[in-house]
């Protein structure tokens, strides 16, 4: 009986050990364990690659100096290619993986399905590039973070722009009817009608088509004084590059989605003059010019776009769990929300929501094959 008691004591042990691990509670592995997960191939790869070389240019930084409470830090990728369905099974591999803070997701429908997996298991995550407005608004997501402003903020830029710059009267918003897209062009629409700006079409398009005659073609019947996009660059430059071909000049505007220089690389002299609006300009901070530098020395290229957001995110997320002594999920959110750390975007905290306070959005048109500030 004694040897029973005492055998059932020891297994009783060992799964409090297990379970007291597995909660992340303190700092029982060997490394810390930064995930990164986005779109790391396919068409929104630009998005999700410049996440991978900042969180790789911030870990060997700080291992170069002895990591975070004497343990290094080890990175973990996730490919979710920006598909749903796919950021599951990567929310899942990193969680079974042991991932202690999650950067990503990328794009803002990947990250709602894989943000639940993550609460579940008590991981803090930070997206440097997913701005619907709901992700922290909603408060359904407590562990969930982000470096850049959501789309209520953004759609409020784009229709004072509209008003107050280009004067117009009748818009079209279109959309790629995901999360992100539609979200972001419902809000528009909302706010142009709130301005007493007619919104004359507002559609959905299949994502990944080959022609896209047919909405170009209600554009043109419409008469719009400009057409907003919603969503991200893929469609974006067929739509603006068949507009332009049918030697129509209305202005086209999108959001963050499109400010990305594979947009303009696609869409060639298409591009020209195409409005967006993006996270504001930090390029004359210093630890901008640093990060920008570091990342040419490494890889031989400027960095792509988010890449100042994501290294924000990686520095707040490890300041966090140094701050917090650890890697418990109270503690290291606890630090994100009342600890301030030096960013390229900012010196930045977080607020109940989980948005980072003091960024925001600025307005950007292409000029002679760059992204230039306008507002």
């Amino acid at each position: 009986m004694k040897k029973y008691a005492s055998k059932r004591c020891l297994a009783v042990i060992l799964v409090c050990v297990a379970v007291f691990a597995f909660s992340g509670v303190g700092l029982a592995q060997d490394t810390i364990k930064l995930g990164v997960a986005g779109a790391h191939s396919g068409d929104l790869a630009s998005y999700g690659i410049p996440s991978i070389r900042a969180a790789e240019l911030v870990i060997k930084d700080i291992n170069a100096k002895g990591g975070i409470l004497g343990k290094k830090i080890e990175l973990l990728l996730g490919d979710d290619a920006c598909k749903p369905e796919l950021a599951t099974n990567v929310a899942t591999k990193l969680v079974s993986d042991g991932v202690n803070v999650v950067l990503g997701h990328i794009c803002s429908g990947a990250t709602k399905a894989a943000l639940n997996i993550y609460a579940s298991a008590r991981i803090p995550v930070m997206s440097p590039s997913a701005t619907n407005t709901e992700l922290t608004l909603s408060g359904d997501y407590p562990n969930f973070f982000r470096t850049i402003a959501y789309d209520d903020l953004q759609a409020r830029l784009q229709v004072s722009f509209a008003r107050d710059v280009l004067k117009v009267k009748r818009v079209a918003c279109l959309h790629d009817k995901g999360d992100y897209g539609k979200g972001q062009s419902t809000l528009a629409k909302q706010f142009f009608e709130e301005a007493g700006i007619e919104v004359v079409l507002f559609e959905g398009v299949t994502p990944g088509a080959v022609d896209y005659s047919a909405i170009v073609q209600k554009i043109k019947r419409e008469n719009v004084d400009l057409v907003v996009w919603g969503a991200y660059h893929p469609e974006a430059s067929k739509i603006v590059t068949l507009m332009r071909k049918k030697k129509m000049d209305t202005p086209f505007m999108g959001a963050d989605g499109i400010k990305d220089e594979t947009f303009i690389k696609v869409a060639g002299e298409f591009a020209e003059g195409v409005f967006a609006t993006g996270p504001r300009d930090n390029s004359k901070n210093p630890l901008f010019i640093a990060a920008k530098k570091a990342h040419q020395d490494a890889y031989g290229e400027d960095p792509g776009v988010f890449f100042p957001e994501a290294y924000s995110a990686s520095l707040a997320l490890l300041n966090a769990i140094e701050k917090a002594g650890g890697t418990d999920f109270d503690a290291v959110t606890k630090a994100l929300r009342s600890e301030y750390v030096d960013t390229p975007v900012g010196s930045i905290s977080f607020d109940q929501n989980g948005d980072a306070i003091g960024i925001g959005f600025s307005v950007y048109q292409v000029k002679n094959g760059v992204f230039t500030t306008v507002q």
